[in-house]
């Protein structure tokens, strides 16, 4: 009987130390490297975003960071404008190459 007991004590013990630990397992599967073609893709299509952004003369003057992973553009900074904010979405994502964009700007 005490060997029984130690041993569902065992079962218990396991069960609640992994329990909170499985959703945490799929986190190790995911890719959050990129190769080096990855890389330079997503170099070129930053450097494009940013000259559209540039060649808009509606948004020529904003202080807009750009960074792509993957193909995923996250634009962050301050613009003046909810419209400037949109706007500068919209030429992101119709730059070739981009899949995605991640529109992280705040009007002050």
């Amino acid at each position: 009987m005490a060997k029984s007991h130690r041993m569902l004590k065992l079962l218990v013990c396991s069960v609640l130390v992994a329990a909170p630990l499985a959703p945490l397992a799929g986190y190790a599967a995911e890719d959050r490297h990129e190769t080096t073609g990855q890389y330079v893709d997503d170099s070129v299509i930053t450097t494009k975003v940013k000259a559209a952004i540039f060649g808009d003369k509606t948004l020529k003057t904003l202080q807009v960071t750009v960074k792509t992973f993957k193909g995923v553009v996250q634009l962050s900074g301050f613009v003046d404008s909810a419209q400037s904010a949109a706007r500068a979405g919209e030429v992101a994502g119709s730059v070739a190459g981009v899949k995605e964009v991640k529109n992280d700007l705040v009007v002050k």
